[in-house]
């Protein structure tokens, strides 16, 4: 038997009480009418769901009731009950069926809670996906913000120093251009820098007249080669003679060793 038909199977108690919801009940009674083994069941619980009303009928309380009651109070006994105790009833046919038809229907609920605590669940997890993208992109957008000012604030800097790199020979289609400003930063641009092995990395240095290059950043260009960076340059930083790019290990080095990819001067 199919998963479906062991689902359908369990709601056989509550389509017969009457109990699905509008949902289940159209699709339960579309499997009933492809499905011999749920009919048959279906056929058998409908003359016990219809005696259920009437099996609860008034009981005349025996006789025997009155002197159990009497012997509770007064502590003695006050017939040959004591010497005695009835036989008990054995338990009618009805209410075996009746306890059938309940564990039935109990399944068949369980089967719909189950299913509706998953589809909740599910809703839950889309709406957190959803909240954790708005998070995303309400992030993204602050933080393209604020490198928007950034370079107008750089672009606006009294002190402004440009500097345009040309490719090299790794890199002959490459370009890129600099704006450094000392007391507000660096605005970098560049294009057509050509995509780099796995562990690999471009790396932007500022070259001084005297001493070793000053590493500004690491460089993640796009598919095309193309990136817009913005960096926070040390205020005691000497002005730049000169700005490159190398290829370094990721994570980037404290000295260039790998090959020049562009290089440039201040205009």
């Amino acid at each position: 038997m199919s998963p479906t038909h062991e689902t359908m199977r369990e709601l056989s108690g509550l389509y017969v009480l009457g109990a699905l919801a509008p949902a289940d009940l159209a699709e339960f009674e579309a499997h009933l009418a492809s499905c011999e083994i749920c009919r048959t069941e279906v056929s058998a619980l409908r003359p016990v769901a219809a005696a259920l009303p009437g099996t609860v009928a008034q009981v005349e309380p025996p006789a025997l009731l009155r002197g159990r009651v009497l012997e509770a109070v007064t502590g003695q006994s006050t017939s040959s009950h004591a010497r005695s105790r009835p036989a008990a009833a054995p338990i009618a046919p009805w209410l075996a069926a009746a306890a059938l038809l309940a564990a039935a229907a109990l399944g068949g609920y369980a089967v719909q809670l189950r299913g509706r605590i998953t589809n909740l669940e599910d809703q839950l997890e889309q709406a957190i996906a959803r909240v954790s993208l708005a998070d995303q992109q309400v992030a993204d957008a602050r933080r393209t913000a604020l490198d928007a000012q950034f370079q107008v604030a750089v672009l606006a800097a009294p002190d402004l120093l440009r500097i345009d790199l040309a490719g090299l020979p790794p890199a002959p289609a490459a370009s890129a251009r600099a704006f450094w400003s000392r007391s507000r930063g660096m605005v970098f641009t560049a294009s057509s820098l050509p995509a780099l092995m796995p562990g690999r990395v471009y790396q932007l240095w500022v070259i001084p007249d005297q001493g070793d290059p000053i590493s500004v950043g690491l460089l993640e260009p796009d598919s095309s080669g193309t990136l817009t960076r913005v960096f926070q340059t040390p205020a005691d930083i000497p002005p730049p003679m000169a700005v490159a790019v190398s290829e370094e290990p990721a994570g980037g080095v404290p000295l260039p060793t790998g090959q020049l990819y562009m290089a440039g001067k201040p205009v």
